[in-house]
């Protein structure tokens, strides 16, 4: 059962101050790890002054502080959204039945009763944040950044600032962005880094087309790009002059872990609201405060820029579109999909082989891994993303950006046949084609982050039978389930301590898999000494059969 995070929302927003700096502030709280295995849910009279795309953003975030789900009250903001969506009907419903889609009086009048933790967060009072680097939970006051630029020596010029991604492109993010843009055309102020813009949907384009808020963008020289993911997961071509050179961008995404965005490792990223990563990209400075400090424009003149607004719904509804969809057939049994065997990009996916119904005894250590290991260290993102539709070449990123505990280095390991150090995914293959398979360690919160159905289908591809970490980020455990893998979790986090370079893994217990009862492994290090202790796991008795069947996509075939 997940824990209950209240968060109690008071007043509204002022000034620069928008949805996403709710869960800037709140990732700073909670940090990345804060929100594991927990439920946050927003309570109080400030969630009412938020419109529906806001409580998304905000929603849409809380997987970076490791939430199982995010929630918030039924209103009339939300109402007038699934209207203006054409879906009036769902409206209708929720209506009937608002009163259970809200806090119940005795929460709201004794909060601190019903919630295992509550924060409180004054709207009245909230200022803009940033976010990094390279951590979405670095967060700092932007008022309070110049201070910190100096103190961290961070690259103060702004290169590039990025509007869009699942998290932060509205129709209202790009009118209200688009407002402030609009302030400096007026004013003759120059961009001073490079603007660029991923609108959330086609229908979000389209309406912005249609309402002249694409039109602002342009003309200030700004770049619109596809609707898509983009430059959040390294969809771009960035052109520098040295894909090492330390530099800062600016985006409104919801992850910056290093080298995601453009490959470079130096690439310092700060997550902000929609709004605040155009006043970036005004100032060109990211020691720049848009609610105190002046910009020149082309005169050298002082010029201070208004806080924007714009309305959370177009006043003429959305636009109707259905650019791109296609019908699917109502029978596809005679459709054969064909694919040049030459390809590097396309490959048919095969079946993962099912349990053969014993333990695992005796396989190698792959990798140990140290610290933080996102999806992004376990798949890498950038022109990886390729691959996306050939595992086996994907496959070959696989955990190269992850630390090894023994060497402090990434994308080498040693193995355990000829001594000889090689990358993971050669290595993992090497074990799977001569050792039957191999195990992974890591620490807490593993799979943090997105692209994480291929950092759970490589692993296994390559031979991985188990993952053992200290604890899991909640999707990619699932991820891990789904793909007919073992996801267990250390009884006692110290036991992370006892696993060796060079040690044999057994896991025993399997042929008695089931809910709530631990697993047991045993570690032979190169010595012929022993460990051994329990591992828990969180699978439920269908989870089991994935297990059984290879993956759940085989358990639905059979």
């Amino acid at each position: 059962m997940p824990k209950l995070i209240g968060v109690k929302l008071k007043g509204k927003l002022q000034g620069f101050a928008s949805p996403k700096d709710i869960i800037l502030k709140l990732a700073g709280i909670l940090t990345v790890k804060g929100g594991t295995n927990s439920i946050i849910e927003y309570f109080g009279e400030g969630t009412a002054s938020l419109p529906a795309t806001g409580k998304s953003t905000v929603c849409n975030m809380g997987a970076e502080v490791g939430a199982t789900t995010s929630l918030f009250p039924y209103d009339d903001h939300t109402a007038e959204y699934l209207k203006s969506t054409n879906r009036s009907n769902i409206a209708e419903l929720a209506f009937k039945y608002q009163d259970y889609l809200q806090a119940d009086k005795e929460v709201l009048e004794n909060p601190e009763k019903y919630y295992n933790q509550v924060i409180e967060i004054n709207l009245d009072e909230l200022k803009p944040f940033v976010n990094g680097p390279f951590t979405p939970d670095a967060a700092t006051k932007v008022e309070d950044m110049a201070v910190k630029v100096k103190k961290n020596n961070y690259p103060d010029d702004v290169e590039v600032a990025l509007i869009g991604s699942c998290t932060n492109s509205s129709y209202q993010d790009l009118g209200r962005a688009a407002n402030l843009l609009e302030q400096a055309v007026n004013k003759n102020i120059k961009l001073k880094a490079q603007l660029i813009i991923n609108p959330g949907s086609i229908q979000v384009l389209e309406t912005a087309k249609r309402d002249r808020i694409i039109d602002i963008f342009t003309k200030a020289g700004a770049v619109i790009m596809t609707n898509a993911c983009g430059p959040c997961i390294g969809q771009w071509k960035r052109i520098t002059d040295d894909n090492q050179r330390r530099n800062t961008i600016i985006t409104t995404f919801n992850r910056n872990f290093a080298k995601r965005a453009d490959g470079n490792p130096n690439t310092h990223a700060f997550i902000v609201s929609p709004e605040m990563a155009v006043a970036y990209a005004i100032a060109g400075k990211l020691s720049f405060n848009p609610e105190k400090d002046s910009v020149k424009d082309i005169n050298g003149n002082d010029v201070y820029l208004e806080a924007p607004e714009f309305d959370a719904l177009p006043k003429n509804g959305f636009v109707e579109c259905d650019k791109g969809l296609i019908s699917p057939l109502e029978n596809g049994d005679n459709i054969n999909v064909e694919i040049d065997p030459n390809s590097t990009r396309l490959q048919i996916l095969k079946p993962f082989e099912k349990w053969d119904g014993n333990d695992i005894i005796n396989l190698p250590l792959l990798i140990k891994t140290k610290g933080k290991c996102t999806t992004d260290h376990i798949s890498m993102a950038g022109p990886w993303l390729k691959f996306r539709g050939h595992l086996e070449n994907i496959s070959d990123n696989m955990l190269m950006g992850a630390v090894n505990a023994f060497n402090d280095e990434t994308n080498k390991v040693k193995n355990i046949d000829n001594g000889q150090y090689d990358s993971v995914s050669a290595t993992a293959k090497y074990y799977r084609d001569n050792k039957k398979g191999s195990i992974v360690v890591a620490e807490e919160n593993y799979g943090e982050g997105s692209s994480r159905e291929h950092a759970a289908m490589e692993p296994r591809f390559l031979g991985v039978k188990a993952i053992i970490v200290k604890s899991f980020a909640r999707i990619h455990e699932t991820n891990l389930k789904k793909q007919g893998m073992l996801a267990l979790t250390f009884a006692n986090k110290d036991d992370y301590n006892l696993v060796q370079e060079g040690d044999l893994i057994s896991i025993e217990g399997l042929k008695d898999f089931a809910p709530n009862k631990d697993l047991k492994v045993t570690l032979t290090h190169k010595d012929g000494s022993k460990d051994s202790f329990n591992v828990n796991h969180t699978y439920n008795e269908q989870q089991i059969e994935w297990f059984k069947a290879g993956s759940a996509l085989n358990n639905l075939k059979n």
